[in-house]
């Protein structure tokens, strides 16, 4: 495929795996970002199965290796910090991965391995597309022109890429919202803290998540199902506006939210997001695919997303570099061989996220009797199907790159 240009919208996770992949096969690749240089912020997240077998493709699984966060698994906690429920790391059948990496940690590492050979353009983002029988012809925000053989859209699950080439109306019905809103931010170390992550249940639907950073500080996030569509708004609103309300959701919380909260105005690296998946009924229009988010996000409650991006791009590209004078075929390909495995990672845990997430204190006290129950008697590994879609769950292809490509160990 050497000559083609391709244009990914997207620094994140999915589009330096791809670009990876299609530098190897000899592909000319930009990459253009909103933010103005590496994204460093994020969540922690898992990353199994196929996953890691391609960042071993890749180069990198040392580096990211050196990165995890070491959790320890996830435990159930009360308003008295017990644990009514432990769940270790189980190589990826349980709650948690044994590579669990903070998202910008993970992000930085692609940058690394791909800057030398990818050309970036910081600061800037897609305007407009006009597609010919060859190609596209795109318009950044900057004024710049770019023309693509192709252009991919791995820009998040609310991407601007896939309005532009989609339309309005398909992606917005593509958005499934789950009914559920998080925040993220970091707050300093505790004595409190160790490795292992703690989910604490309050009344209302709501919940905090704590889980170890890599050694310096603390990750935390609030969950809310709320009834009303007051946070569609306030998610326009500024920062302040945003914390406020996240306040006073959680100020009579219990546990450890008086703590959460008095860090919450200095968090610099706060957001809020709505909890959804990405659903189309097709991964394509014209010249222009999507991958990662953009095109099946399973939602952070799935502990698939990362892993499915990460798959997805490396089946995109392999599909571009076997099928590289017809773009349109290998975008068929791609979706056909990747269709099943999204599928399988967007089926979440039976009545989740609610089921999750009890009203009342009895409500909480019945699911961590239930947790309490799994983790003594160890069915988890018999329920993993429910909890925990399979992230080795069809055959990778081992496709030829080039010389340089790396394969399995």
């Amino acid at each position: 495929m050497a000559g083609l240009n391709i244009l990914i919208s997207g620094a994140g996770i999915a589009g330096p795996v791809v670009a990876h992949f299609l530098t190897q096969a000899g592909a000319h690749v930009t990459i253009v970002e909103r933010a103005s240089e590496p994204r460093t912020g994020g969540q922690n997240v898992d990353i199994r199965g196929h996953g890691l077998t391609i960042l071993r493709r890749m180069g990198v699984e040392e580096a990211v290796r050196e990165q995890t966060t070491k959790e320890a698994g996830l435990r159930f906690v009360d308003a008295n910090d017990q644990s009514w429920a432990d769940f270790p790391v189980d190589d990826g059948k349980g709650f948690t991965s044994d590579i669990e990496i903070m998202r910008g940690d993970l992000a930085r590492t692609l940058y690394d391995a791909t800057q030398n050979r990818v050309k970036y353009i910081f600061g800037d983002s897609i305007k407009s597309m006009q597609e010919d029988s060859s190609g596209a012809d795109v318009e950044l925000g900057s004024g710049r022109s770019i023309r693509a053989d192709a252009v991919i859209a791995a820009d998040g699950w609310s991407s601007n890429t896939r309005k532009l080439a989609f339309g309005q109306g398909i992606s917005h019905d593509a958005v499934n919202d789950l009914g559920q809103w998080a925040a993220w931010m970091t707050i300093p170390h505790a004595p409190s803290d160790n490795q292992w992550a703690r989910w604490y249940n309050a009344p209302g639907k709501r919940m905090i998540l704590i889980r170890p950073d890599n050694g310096r500080n603390t990750r935390v996030s609030l969950w809310v199902m709320p009834k009303d569509r007051r946070l569609d708004e306030l998610a326009k609103a500024n920062v302040d506006e945003q914390k406020a309300y996240w306040t006073e959701m959680f100020q009579d919380a219990g546990w450890e939210a008086d703590r959460v909260l008095k860090a919450l105005p200095l968090a610099d690296d706060f957001y809020m997001q709505k909890v959804a998946q990405v659903k189309l009924t097709s991964w394509s229009r014209g010249r222009v695919v999507v991958a990662g988010d953009a095109g099946y996000c399973p939602s952070p409650i799935s502990g698939m997303g990362t892993t499915v991006a990460i798959v997805g791009s490396y089946i995109l590209a392999g599909e571009l570099a076997q099928r590289s004078d017809d773009v349109q075929l290998a975008f068929k390909a791609y979706e056909e061989r990747m269709r099943k495995f999204v599928d399988v990672a967007q089926k979440l845990a039976p009545g989740a996220p609610s089921m999750a997430n009890p009203q009342t204190a009895l409500g909480i006290k019945v699911l961590y009797a239930f947790l309490g129950f799994v983790s003594w008697t160890g069915v988890l590994k018999y329920l993993g199907a429910s909890f925990n879609p399979p992230a080795s769950g069809m055959d990778l292809p081992d496709y030829d790159f080039g010389n340089s490509g790396k394969k399995d160990s």
